[in-house]
C-alpha cells in the first residue's frame, strides 16, 4: 500500500462518516416500534445490525486512506544503500 491513497480530503471523509455513524447510532425512533424484519428480528435489533456493517466499511476505509505507509521498510531499505 503506498502513501497516495493518504490525503487531507479523505481523511475528512472519514471523520465525516464516523460523526454521521454516532448520530445514527441515536435511534430514538425505533424504540417502539414492533415491527420484524424477515419475520423474527425486531427493526432495532435490523438498524444496529446494519449500524455495526457500517461501522466496519467505515474502520476499513479508515486504513486503507488514513493509515501510515510503511515507513519502516522504507527506512529500512535506504540503511541498506
Amino acid at each position: 500500500m503506498t502513501n497516495e491513497k493518504r490525503t487531507p480530503r479523505g481523511m475528512w471523509i472519514v471523520a465525516i462518516l464516523v460523526v454521521l455513524l454516532l448520530i445514527l447510532h441515536q435511534d430514538n425512533w425505533l424504540w417502539h416500534d414492533d415491527t420484524l424484519v424477515l419475520g423474527f428480528l425486531p427493526i432495532g435489533l435490523f438498524w444496529h445490525l446494519c449500524l455495526s456493517v457500517a461501522a466496519c466499511l467505515t474502520w476499513w476505509l479508515a486504513t486503507v486512506i488514513a493509515w501510515p505507509g510503511d515507513d519502516d521498510v522504507q527506512s529500512e531499505e535506504e540503511v541498506a544503500s
